[in-house]
């Protein structure tokens, strides 16, 4: 048996006694709250689990019980939680300004703008909102508007938008067309017209037996027969994530981020990168295209941009985007676009001071010291039937389970639960690809906290490791 992730974690010891607050809360959730991606049946037998405190890489439960979060939240409390740093510049900047739109201007929004065209080394602007699903959406607004003001008279319109299947892009209706994960989408169509999905570079599936270099020809070469088959002049933008997430963890292969964008500079079609999830430090360097150095035309930031400490999102344009808005007062081409909570005084000043904790503790380089060391423990799995593949970059890493390694058939939804519960029962939450491609819903997800030490990287790979040993037999 694997020893709890943390030594020092316990049950709360009220002599077996129901707290009445405690019993109240349930209550009141079953009564009021809906959950999301959840199904809430099971609910009248067993609440979900209440979280009351979260400190480094673990959060408390209302009995007291410490867990290991292995998946920051949702992907994004990069910096761990409990930073009083954080609280403090929060309250600071509420009690000087609490709000106040961009239509004019604040010197915390000034600042972390300012800070992120530093970090991608570029002339630009950044448009502040609250989620990623928004961060896209303006992305494919401004795409869309963009070709609108610059493509030549009786050229047509620019306006379909092109991504990856298994990709995920958020669940507002724009960002859900240009998500391709049929399950998100489901009950939910017809959606916004004008998005197409062509195939990711998956090489584990569908890489076969050619050299990396002829796959990833492959997987362009699919691209560019959509642009032409769909025509040129018709498609805006191409969104990809440099290291596609809740779709599996999708590492591209060395040439494919170039390639892409070689076939956008030929086409004029713009590149964006959704690096929600990957920005940050979370793949190991500051954001997740750095690692192939192929630069994009609009990026989009979330997540690790506050650590979840603020709802904030950040689209980023370069300078020649946004040129294509200029021009006299009373013209139509000014980007007509709003959100009401978008890059307010305080979750600009918490953005701010949390890229400063990420640049000062070196956490991009702790992502890529300790994604290396946890990668080489999972590896060792690799012998084990039912690992297909391990992947991932930085701490972000995916662990696909099978059936076998010949067919690599996906695990049953059956046995894929019961390694997140026998993790969960060892006081480890880890994540899954849930709600995404019919079928093939069998990779697990890591992305603990950048601030994991190499002791919880062990605890967390002798879990995992216990828990797919005791998988069931078929």
């Amino acid at each position: 048996m694997v020893a709890s992730l943390n030594p020092k974690a316990t049950n709360s010891g009220n002599s077996g006694q129901a707290d009445p607050v405690q019993t109240d809360l349930a209550q009141m959730d079953a009564e009021s709250l809906w959950h999301p991606i959840t199904q809430h049946k099971s609910f009248a037998q067993k609440p979900p689990k209440r979280m009351t405190k979260g400190v480094g890489c673990y959060v408390t439960d209302a009995d007291g019980k410490e867990f290991f979060d292995g998946i920051s939240g949702l992907w994004c409390v990069n910096v761990g939680y409990g930073r009083q740093e954080l609280a403090e510049v929060a309250y600071e900047q509420m009690v000087d300004l609490a709000y106040f739109p961009l239509t004019m201007s604040h010197e915390p929004g000034i600042r972390l703008a300012h800070k992120l065209l530093e970090l991608l080394g570029y002339e630009g602007k950044v448009f502040f909102s609250t989620s990623g699903s928004e961060a896209n959406e303006t992305a494919f607004k401004i795409a869309r508007q963009y070709h609108a003001q610059t493509s030549p008279a009786g050229s047509g319109a620019r306006y379909k938008i092109i991504s990856r299947y298994r990709g995920y892009h958020g669940t507002t209706m724009g960002a859900l067309s240009a998500t391709a994960q049929a399950e998100r989408k489901l009950k939910y169509e017809p959606l916004v017209p004008g998005f197409l999905h062509v195939s990711p570079p998956y090489a584990y599936r569908f890489g076969g037996d050619r050299p990396e270099e002829v796959y990833t020809a492959a997987c362009l070469q699919e691209l560019e027969q959509t642009i032409l088959y769909e025509g040129a002049n018709s498609v805006a933008a191409i969104i990809v994530e440099p290291v596609i997430s809740g779709g599996g963890v999708i590492v591209p292969p060395e040439g494919y981020l170039r390639g892409v964008r070689e076939i956008c500079d030929r086409t004029g079609i713009l590149l964006i990168y959704d690096e929600v999830v990957n920005g940050f430090g979370r793949t190991g360097r500051m954001f997740g295209h750095h690692h192939w150095g192929v630069q994009p035309d609009i990026i989009s930031f979330a997540k690790g941009l506050t650590s979840g400490y603020m709802p904030l999102s950040a689209t980023v344009v370069k300078q020649h985007v946004f040129e294509a808005f200029l021009d006299e007062p009373g013209s139509d081409s000014h980007f007509r676009h709003i959100t009401t909570y978008g890059g307010t005084p305080v979750c600009t000043a918490v953005g701010l001071r949390n890229i400063e904790i990420v640049e000062r503790e070196g956490l991009p380089d702790r992502a890529a010291e300790m994604g290396d060391y946890l990668m080489g423990r999972l590896k060792q799995l690799l012998d084990h039937p039912n690992i297909g593949d391990v992947r991932g970059k930085g701490l972000l890493m995916g662990i696909e389970l099978v059936t076998d390694k010949a067919s690599k058939t996906p695990l049953d939804d059956s046995r894929m639960a019961s390694v997140l519960k026998h993790c969960m029962d060892k006081q480890l939450i880890i994540g899954r690809n849930t709600n995404t491609v019919p079928g093939f819903n069998n990779v697990l997800i890591l992305c603990p906290p950048l601030v994991i030490t190499r002791e919880e990287a062990d605890r967390m790979a002798d879990t995992i490791q216990e828990a797919v040993f005791a998988l069931p037999d078929v």
